[in-house]
């Protein structure tokens, strides 16, 4: 079974390379964020014209979160998280799939930081740690998908001094993801990959893409029942140089059965 997130970075004007990756990839299950759309503007039909029954979780302008599944249809369990009502952000969205609970992430930035966009990353992965928390009590596989907006280590990042003062790079960032790990969860990328050099994001800026200026900030957080089935994981990052596509590339993990 393969399960994607993808940072698709506004889903009307990345449709096309969307849906091209989908129909060639076929992932089993495929997490979507910066979906950037109402909930009323969201694309289903297009979907199910490939096979994909869909929710979504939409948000104007910005934000929005999407999961997808093919040849079935995902029963949502949680939309939003807990412990902040006045958060309307369209950030998190959970769902039960082929026996699987996965939840589609778009952490906060964080930038600027120091500020309140800092503070608002920082609590807001506190409530997802909770809710996290509540999930692996459950003892049941759990994929945490999404852009976390995170750059775990030195060597996920092409430069370890070019995002030194971005709040994706920052102590406290670093550490609130840890914690979030010491709970029970593994990082399925770095567990194959942990030398690191792995990329999932270049910036439009400054000939990023073309240099390989790249980091990794999207990742799939798997509980102990889930990581026992890890088989592979890895990024589409060719997907990344097509003509008007997203900032980020897709990045998978294969359970078996």
């Amino acid at each position: 079974m393969r399960i994607a997130t993808y940072n698709i970075n506004g889903i009307k004007a990345r449709l096309p390379r969307l849906l091209e990756w989908l129909d060639e990839t076929r992932p089993d299950i495929a997490c979507l964020q910066e979906i950037k759309t109402q909930d009323e503007g969201f694309p289903a039909a297009e979907f199910e014209r490939l096979g994909y029954g869909a929710i979504w979780h939409g948000q104007k302008g910005f934000n929005g979160v999407a999961i997808l599944a093919r040849d079935a249809q995902p029963v949502e369990t949680g939309r939003g998280l807990e412990g902040d009502p006045e958060d309307v952000h369209s950030r998190y969205l959970e769902a039960e799939v082929f026996g699987l609970r996965v939840a589609s992430i778009y952490l906060p930035n964080g930038n600027p930081q120091p500020g309140p966009k800092f503070d608002y990353k920082l609590s807001w992965m506190k409530r997802l740690r909770a809710r996290g928390q509540e999930l692996l009590a459950l003892e049941i596989p759990v994929v945490l998908a999404g852009d976390y907006n995170v750059i775990p280590h030195d060597h996920d990042i092409w430069s370890a001094k070019a995002m030194r003062d971005d709040a994706l790079r920052q102590p406290e960032s670093i550490a609130a993801y840890r914690t979030i790990l010491s709970d029970g969860w593994t990082d399925a990328i770095a567990t194959h990959h942990p030398q690191g050099a792995v990329w999932t994001y270049w910036d439009y800026q400054a000939g990023a893409w073309q240099q390989d200026h790249g980091f990794r900030i999207d990742h799939l957080l798997l509980s102990p029942v889930a990581a026992d089935r890890l088989l592979a994981s890895g990024v589409d990052k060719a997907h990344r140089g097509r003509e008007k596509a997203s900032d980020h590339a897709p990045t998978w993990i294969e359970l078996g059965e």
